[in-house]
């Protein structure tokens, strides 16, 4: 007989049990959304205590993807209105995604999902559980934000106040006739808006800045003031979308407006709910790029005319609209924040999941 061989105690590994009285994990370890587990039930107590005092903002976790490469992501127009109103957390596990077109890394997130896009692309409402477009859509799950009001933040460039120039010194500013600034042409979508770039170049220089058609010796540098820059130097700037969708208004009309030139424009058939139709000139109220040409020439020929088109006010009433309204977006957030029920996701979750016990029922009643 081998002789009886004596046991000796279990070791667990080190740190592996906590004291008696003591919290398992490490004294100030952070999850993944930076909060620290041992110190949350103290910061319920304390702000309890506080809160008559100084109100604390509710805490929303949210994350961005899908966007633009150089969206900083505590440097956003989102995260900057809402910080506003709430106190805003961006982390990886986020109970909040915004994403936009740009990829499709927002599927691996369990989430409600919020999407936007500035380009004339329509939600997926298969996908995302709300979404922020510049269209005009019925549907309780979509807010409007035209791409403008992202890009400016602020209407007090289109606002005309006391001292902004009268329409004889606009018009003596100017020294060129007519801006064109594109860069992603289609034929398929924007055959108007070459045409009209061609047959008013049989007229006048009409001055290219953009990639495509250049005949400045290359596209504009220095990003917006260079833009508005260019196009300040001529008395008309031709601004057509890249679609022509209810809502769809891009920065192309405003920044003309910025630039204090007369815009041709065409796009949004609902543009007059955006900003005053006295103030540009509309080719879809023309029945033909001819007529509009001709009416454009009629224009520069004539600094009365063009001058009472200088003299209207950009938004309608020299107000901002709605959709420059901060509060209108916080409250349609605060609502999207308080949601209930499951989200897109979870939802797809659980008809995958049902589907694949279904398939593998199906499996075994025919192969067993």
């Amino acid at each position: 007989m081998f002789p009886r061989q004596r046991s000796s105690p279990r070791r667990e590994p080190r740190g592996a049990r906590p004291r008696d009285g003591q919290d398992a994990r490490p004294a100030g370890r952070q999850d993944a959304c930076g909060k620290n587990p041992q110190k949350s039930q103290k910061a319920v107590a304390i702000g309890a205590e506080t809160s008559n005092t100084f109100p604390m903002k509710r805490r929303i976790r949210i994350d961005f993807c899908d966007f633009w490469r150089y969206l900083d992501k505590h440097d956003n127009f989102f995260y900057n209105l809402l910080r506003e109103r709430f106190e805003v957390i961006v982390c990886d596990r986020p109970d909040f995604l915004i994403y936009s077109n740009n990829g499709q890394v927002h599927r691996h997130f369990n989430c409600f999902k919020l999407f936007y896009t500035h380009e004339p692309i329509l939600p997926d409402f298969k996908e995302c559980d709300y979404a922020f477009t510049s269209f005009l859509l019925d549907d309780p799950r979509h807010v409007r934000l035209p791409w403008y009001v992202v890009l400016y933040d602020s209407p007090a460039a289109l606002i005309k106040g006391e001292d902004f120039p009268s329409p004889g010194q606009i018009l003596a500013e100017k020294t060129r006739f007519c801006s064109f600034i594109v860069s992603n042409h289609s034929r398929r979508r924007n055959r108007n808006r070459l045409e009209a770039f061609k047959k008013l170049s049989h007229y006048k220089r009409v001055e290219s800045g953009g990639r495509f058609m250049n005949n400045i010796g290359g596209p504009l540098g220095g990003g917006y003031p260079e833009k508005i820059k260019f196009m300040r130097a001529c008395k008309f700037h031709l601004a057509f979308e890249n679609a022509r969708l209810p809502g769809y208004t891009t920065e192309k009309l405003p920044q003309a407006m910025m630039a204090r030139t007369l815009p041709i424009y065409w796009g949004n058939p609902r543009v007059a709910e955006d900003f005053n139709p006295k103030s540009f000139v509309d080719a879809s109220d023309f029945p033909s790029v001819d007529a509009l040409v001709e009416h454009i020439i009629e224009l520069d020929r004539d600094d009365a005319r063009y001058e009472q088109c200088l003299s209207h006010s950009y938004l309608p009433g020299n107000k901002p609209t709605e959709w420059f309204d901060r509060r209108r977006l916080l409250d349609r957030f605060e609502q999207i924040f308080d949601s209930s029920g499951p989200s897109v996701s979870e939802r797809q979750r659980r008809r995958k999941r049902l589907f694949s016990f279904g398939r593998w029922i199906l499996v075994k009643r025919h192969d067993f």
